[in-house]
């Protein structure tokens, strides 16, 4: 950048300035005899012994890569989110407009083809022109400005000071001088101009042409025509003081001097300097938004996207290099994102629970995984993505885990989890499957009391746990207390036979499946994942958090047979470069007999079919489960098919065990709440929204032996078309028929027994 106010220009006479210059280059003998031979240096002939020194590019220029933006991209390639600290879109000269090319060498270094790198009749020029004039001109040539910005952006890669124009005392322009001469021995004239144009400051972030062209009038580099050019060459003689947006008739004044210049310099006819002297800046600025703040789509996917590349060592071997890796390196990030159902998924999280309709505390989350792969499809929150605070705004992402495989040095900005409630429940027909039991066993659900002292299976304590308190688990509505199998147990939530079933199981067994399914403590930091607690009497309900995607992963894991994949959010990561680096594979083990999750899956479709799901039939073949836990704070419901599994959350994620029936969400206030009430209504509208575009066929049937006796048919699933709205019937109209809602809600006894 040309210097305006140099101390090396600013002595008070014509003669003092010369006196100035030629007195410094008289003790630098060196650079005096290079600046004598300047078109030797340029054309890189033989030159005389005393320009040697300057036979190898200085380590002052072993610059790393400029500053690129990442993008981070859907599966079909469109835009996430653009991270960077500098906008910045390399280009090469041939793709930059001749005349910016022109400008740029009228107004900045007339003699660029003829000098080696500094130009001494420029110098003089200079000092005469500010000796006789109010004029500031400054002398440095475009290779200087080019060494000049390598120099700045190396020291502000490596944390060093930066020292820009303005500060520069005698030794800072010499030692500029003597790169530059350097500089012209190493690269040809087009590169270094090549390599001006893209290092060039013009605004604020906004770093060389491409990149100013985009912003300032929303083209390319190289359609910019003459007047365009011009003010943008204007520009970069002070990017705050010519800024056409904050001193528009400022940066007019400086554009149309550097038309003159085009003109002076036979750049331009007489006839293309009136033609664009006449017309007005005619801004159109297109900002380009930074980070997940100002993403495009899905920015706590965005979120989520960044701290796993900040987490992994892959992409730099200290957290402050995989940061700058990722802010400077121009990497393209291809994730599993699926575009259309994140925007389905969203606009039903929004007209579910609208920051603006909704009290600040409570928070809505869903997130989709595709089973048999991990790909995460969807991640959609209520709230707005900023870190500023206000109602309504968070920069926490309620779908995930604290800390990435329970490893402290690994944050994911996560609020961790919630109490999953009765979404639990199908570990427990899972384990009682696997211990050889049927579904239409026939268990007592009357019982209602275990007393103190009774004994129970289980394995990791000992062998046996013994009740220290009575537990007397409650029904929703404390109704249907009554002898029904488990696979009716399931379908309508029924606690009562839930802990019938335990009491025939090892305790710990649940929690097991569960765990090797994906289900975990979405709060831990040992270091590695762990499973919930194995906390009676919420044993049946699960002790402690889950995050939504480790309960979809868990419903994933059932979607395909037994088969557990590990969430992936990472196809490919290319470098600027051209580098590929590695990401984590699809990881994928079959943890659960298949026939074991086929008779689950039997049980979970019944629950849309005959149980807390009936009203949330979408036409295909889905399987589901509701919860709430006791205090009636978190809600949720697990919906899925063969080919996409849904986990809808929606809780006081501010008091964890504050209930929400006095809450406004999305306008109304519910006076009684659970799981199929507004987190399966969302899920609905969510997945009509998307109908035909995922997979959905019929789930295999489990062995005949494992059902066991005798299975009533299905209620019939009727299509029901898209919503026009979102759901407005009174709470009495969203629940369940008559006798087929006895789970919902209470399971009395710890936080863990509900719904």
């Amino acid at each position: 950048m040309a210097a305006r106010n140099s101390p090396f220009f600013d002595t008070a006479t014509t003669l003092g300035k010369l006196v100035a210059f030629f007195g410094i280059s008289a003790l630098c003998g060196v650079l005096a005899a290079g600046l004598l031979v300047p078109v030797a240096a340029a054309a890189g002939t033989a030159a005389s012994g005393s320009i040697q020194f300057f036979d190898q590019l200085p380590s002052e220029l072993e610059r790393g890569a400029l500053a690129t933006p990442s993008k981070i991209l859907a599966n079909d390639g469109s835009l996430i989110a653009t991270v960077y600290d500098e906008n910045r879109q390399p280009v090469t000269l041939d793709q930059v407009s001749p005349h910016m090319v022109d400008a740029i060498l009228a107004i900045e270094d007339d003699r660029y083809y003829e000098h080696g790198g500094v130009d001494l009749q420029g110098i003089v020029s200079a000092l005469v022109s500010n000796a006789t004039s109010d004029n500031t001109r400054g002398a440095s040539t475009i290779t200087q400005q080019y060494v000049n910005n390598v120099i700045i952006d190396t020291n502000r890669q490596n944390d060093e000071e930066v020292v820009f124009s303005g500060d520069k005392d005698y030794g800072d322009k010499l030692r500029e001088m003597k790169l530059a001469i350097a500089v012209e021995k190493e690269l040809s004239k087009d590169e270094i101009l090549e390599g001006y144009f893209n290092i060039v400051p013009f605004s604020g972030t906004t770093y060389g042409v491409q990149a100013a062209a985009r912003y300032f009038y929303n083209v390319d580099a190289k359609d910019l025509n003459i007047a365009q050019s011009a003010l943008l060459a204007g520009v970069v003689n002070g990017t705050t003081y010519f800024s056409p947006e904050a001193n528009p008739e400022r940066s007019l004044e400086r554009r149309n001097l550097v038309l003159q210049r085009m003109l002076d310099t036979g750049r331009i006819t007489q006839e293309e300097h009136d033609a664009a002297v006449v017309t007005g800046i005619d801004l159109q600025v297109t900002p380009v938004s930074s980070n997940c703040v100002g993403a495009a789509q899905a920015p706590y996917f965005c979120d989520y996207v960044t701290r796993l590349v900040l987490n992994d060592e892959s992409f730099g071997a200290t957290g402050e290099d995989r940061d700058k890796l990722l802010r400077r390196g121009g990497l393209t990030i291809k994730t599993t994102l699926n575009p259309t159902f994140q925007q389905a998924a969203q606009t039903a999280v929004n007209e579910t629970a609208n920051p603006d309709t909704t009290d600040a505390e409570i928070g809505h989350a869903m997130v989709s995984l595709e089973p048999g792969t991990g790909k995460i499809l969807t991640m959609a929150q209520n709230t707005r993505y900023t870190p500023e605070l206000a109602d309504g705004n968070s920069v926490q992402n309620f779908n995930v885990d604290s800390f990435q495989d329970g490893d402290p040095n690994k944050p994911l900005n996560g609020l961790g989890g919630f109490q999953p409630g009765s979404t639990y429940k199908p570990f427990t027909v899972a384990a009682w499957l696997d211990a050889g039991k049927t579904l239409n066993t026939t268990l007592n659900g009357a019982k209602r009391t275990y007393p103190v002292g009774t004994r129970w299976n289980a394995s990791c304590f000992g062998g046996a746990y013994v009740s220290t308190t009575e537990w007397t688990p409650i029904n929703y509505g404390d109704t249907n207390y009554r002898n029904t199998t488990v696979l009716d147990g399931l379908a309508n939530s029924l606690n009562t036979i839930t802990l019938a079933e335990a009491r025939e199981l090892d305790l710990c067994k649940f929690q097991q499946m569960a765990f090797a399914a994906g289900v975990h403590n979405g709060k831990g930091s040992t270091g590695e994942e762990e499973m919930l607690e194995i906390n009676p009497p919420s044993t049946f309900g699960g002790g402690g958090d889950a995050s939504p995607m480790s309960m979809a992963t868990g419903f994933a894991t059932f979607a395909a047979d037994g088969l557990k994949c590990d969430p992936i959010a990472l196809e490919s990561v290319t470098g600027a470069d051209g580098t590929e680096y590695a990401v984590p594979a699809q990881s994928c083990e079959q943890v659960m007999r298949k026939e074991v999750a086929q008779g689950v899956n039997m049980a979970t479709q019944r629950v849309m079919t005959n149980g807390s799901g009936i009203n949330l039939q979408v036409g295909v073949p889905t399987a589901g489960k509701t919860g709430t836990n006791d205090t009636r704070s978190q809600t949720w419901f697990m919906g899925y098919s063969t080919g996409m599994v849904t986990a809808s959350w929606i809780g006081n994620w501010k008091a964890n065990n504050t209930t929400m029936s006095d809450k406004l969400i999305g306008g109304r206030i519910y006076p009684e709440i659970d799981g199929s009430l507004i987190a399966g209504p969302s899920w609905k509208n969510f997945i009509q929204r998307i109908a035909g575009q995922y997979e959905a066929a019929p789930f295999p049937n489990p062995p005949a032996s494992m059902v066991g006796g005798s299975t009533p048919p299905p209620r019939a699933s009727t299509p029901v078309p898209p919503p026009a709205s979102p759901p407005a019937a009174p709470a009495a109209e969203q629940k369940p028929p008559a006798g087929d809602n006895g789970g919902e809600g209470d399971g009395g006894g710890g936080e863990g027994g509900n719904d």
